[in-house]
């Protein structure tokens, strides 16, 4: 699917993961896909969710409040210290539930391996109606525009309880779009 992302849509799931990084989560979700609409102000969407007053200032405020920040990575010589061995207990939990058994469920902390962040379900959803809109809309790319009316679609995510309280509706969107390409 990422290969029909245009390049501005690219630059927001890479966006996203930053934003996720900056909150200290171990996951991307539907809040930091939102979060990377609104970096740059000369995007559509972003103009759009602007006059809502949808800014990132306020998400952000917004996912601080809803999610919370993680929390820094546990430190294994500070553990060491009370007598726990961070690599034997992950050893245990992966011989007990499988390899990766900590890694499945997003977590608050940030990916201590250094290796990418998951989707959450959420976002996985969101992104898949994304392309939903982009194919009813008649285009074979997905731009930042199908990302948002993904993301409003799904209304039980974080990222739709938010536009939601600014009432964001698929319907005001496509709206705002339709007068945004007009103008």
């Amino acid at each position: 699917m990422f290969e029909r992302f245009t390049e501005d849509a690219r630059k927001v799931v890479v966006a996203a993961d930053g934003h996720a990084g900056g909150l200290r989560h171990g996951w991307i979700g539907t809040e930091h896909l939102l979060l990377a609409l609104l970096d740059d102000h000369e995007r559509r969407a972003a103009r759009v969710l602007a006059d809502r007053g949808v800014t990132g200032p306020w998400v952000r405020g917004e996912v601080e409040r809803i999610v919370g920040r993680g929390e820094p990575g546990l430190d294994a010589d500070a553990l060491a210290t009370l007598g726990i061995d961070l690599d034997a207990v992950r050893e245990r939990v992966e011989r007990t539930f499988g390899p990766g058994a900590l890694a499945r469920r997003p977590s608050r902390r940030p990916c201590s391996d250094g290796g990418r962040r998951p989707f959450t379900p959420r976002a996985k959803k969101a992104l898949e109606l994304s392309l939903r809109e982009a194919v009813a809309a008649g285009d074979n790319f997905i731009a930042a525009e199908h990302l948002l009316l993904g993301l409003v679609r799904d209304a039980d995510g974080v990222a739709g309880r938010i536009l939601a309280e600014r009432g964001v509706t698929r319907a005001a969107v496509v709206a705002a779009l339709h007068r945004d390409a007009a103008a």
